[in-house]
């Protein structure tokens, strides 16, 4: 399960991405969709960051040894 959801996270990256950057090239305003799932991933790229942190932070803090 965690496959198909890393490609479909992965596959929107790339399409907002090259979207975005694309219409800088051509001095366009991005669509207000591509903003919104932009603003979406980056939230969801931060939170799982932060909060793969805290969990690595609480295993130091804890002395545990775990695998992910």
């Amino acid at each position: 399960m965690i496959e198909a959801v890393a490609l479909t996270y992965g596959m929107l990256l790339s399409f907002v991405l090259s979207g975005a950057s694309r219409n800088r090239k051509l001095a366009r305003p991005n669509p207000p969709m591509l903003e919104y799932v932009g603003y979406v991933l980056f939230g969801v790229t931060a939170t799982a960051a932060v909060a793969l942190a805290v969990y690595a932070g609480w295993g130091v803090i804890d002395g545990a040894v775990t695998a992910v």
